[in-house]
Parts: C-alpha cells; structure tokens; sequence
C-alpha cells in the first residue's frame, strides 16, 4: 500500500498554482508518495499533472462534482486520463438524495457513468460519512449503496473517523467491504470534553495497527491521511505527524 496526503488537509494552500507547487513539495518532503486532489483550485488536469510529477507525487483519487460525473462524464474521464488517476470519487452524497423517499435515485442517476467510467479502466468511489450508517426501513444507507451496484464499477473511500461516529467497527466494514475499498481515509477520532474531535494518526483512539493490517488483506491500494480540522498544530504539521506516527506502524509505505 502507498501512503499519500488528502489535499483538502490543506485546502487553504492549493488554491493557485504557485501555492500548490510549493505544497506538494511540502507534502513529498513529508514522507508521502501520493495525494488525493481534493478542493483544489481551477487548475487544468494537465498543470496538476505536471506540478505532481515536478514532486514525483502519484494522484491516486480525486473527490470529483458530483454533477460533473453526472452530465459530465466523458470529460471527467479524459481528465482523470490525463493526471493518470484512476479513481473517481464522490466526496459526499448530494443532498436531495439522502432520504428513505429518493436513496434509491442515486444508483438510478449515477449507474450509467459508473459503466462508462469502468468501461474507461477506472472506478467510480464514494466517500462516507457518518449519514451511510443511519437506517432507511431496515438498511444502511452503506448497505443500500453496496448493493446498488456492480462491484467492479463501484467501490468506497471509506473513513475511519466517519465509520467510527457512525457507530461502525473499521476493520469489519473494511472485511465486509473486501476488494471495493482501493482507498482508505486514515483519520483518528479523540475526544474533548463529551464531544469527538478529529486527530493525526496516533492522537486519538483508534487502532491503526489493526486497520492497516485488515486494509492490507482486504485489497486496499492507497492509504491516504485527512484531517479536515487540525486542533493540535497547523495543517502541515499534523500531516507531518500522521506521517511519521503511520510509517511506524507500516514502514513498507515509504518511498
């Protein structure tokens, strides 16, 4: 498995293509051989590309618009061709979907680019959060999805944070999951006062020993680190930290 940085970490310092040159370089001296494109600014596929090969950094995901894969999908596809990313993620369901009325619109809109998406070499992703695990009748929402589609044309990039307030065991669904789970959110889950907070790997509860081992027998490919609020230090530095704290525990991640 690679290591790799989710960029929206950092969405603040990828915005223009000067700040995100000087990131990556950042992010490659860290320790991290990849990144997901995440809340990136309007920069051409072809500049991404070339700003992460300048700092030999592998775009292993991207959270794509929703709408875009929607109305968009040969142009997404000719995008992600060009970065030589070969998954395509949905960083959250849109909103009109998440109820018991239309959950089931979603697979009915998005099955057909998921086809043409795999039929292009790549897969489709979805990112969960913790609504995945509340029940519509007597499903998961997680559930509803996985059956909705092939496997081969969608799969997850499931989150250890979100699984976990979500009432879920990690390494469970990542076993249940097995072979649709190419990407793994890496992001500790602590606790301030009565509320979770999140955490670098290694700053909070959760057992990173076992889900690294677990995602590595289930078929994941790339463990990527995201921390969307950083209250310990600054966004470099927690990436930093999860950095070190994850190479300790899978040293056959560095590159």
């Amino acid at each position: 498995m690679k290591l790799g940085a989710q960029l929206f970490t950092l969405r603040a310092y990828t915005q223009t293509e000067r700040d995100l040159d000087f990131t990556l370089g950042k992010v490659r001296e860290m320790g991290y051989s990849t990144v997901q494109l995440s809340a990136v600014g309007p920069i051409p596929a072809q500049r991404l590309r070339e700003l992460c090969d300048k700092h030999e950094l592998e775009i292993a995901v991207t959270h794509t618009d929703p709408n875009r894969i929607l109305n968009d999908t040969e142009a997404v596809i000719q995008e992600h061709e060009t970065m030589g990313c070969r998954y395509i993620g949905i960083g959250m369901m849109p909103e009109k979907y998440r109820s018991p009325e239309w959950i089931e619109h979603f697979a009915w809109d998005y099955r057909e680019p998921a086809k043409k998406i795999a039929a292009a070499g790549k897969r489709l992703l979805y990112h969960n959060h913790n609504f995945e695990f509340q029940r519509f009748g007597d499903k998961l929402v997680i559930d509803i999805l996985t059956e909705s589609f092939p496997a081969e044309e969608f799969g997850f990039i499931l989150d250890t944070y979100w699984v976990q307030l979500g009432g879920g065991d990690v390494c469970q669904w990542l076993e249940k999951l097995s072979g649709r789970v190419p990407c793994l959110h890496l992001k500790d889950v602590a606790v301030a006062g009565y509320e979770p907070v999140m955490a670098h790997v290694g700053g909070g509860n959760l057992d990173f020993g076992r889900i690294i081992e677990t995602a590595g027998r289930c078929g994941t490919e790339h463990l990527l680190v995201e921390q969307d609020t950083c209250r310990e230090a600054g966004p470099f530095q927690c990436l930093r930290m999860s950095c070190e704290e994850t190479l300790k525990l899978y040293p056959a991640a560095k590159r």
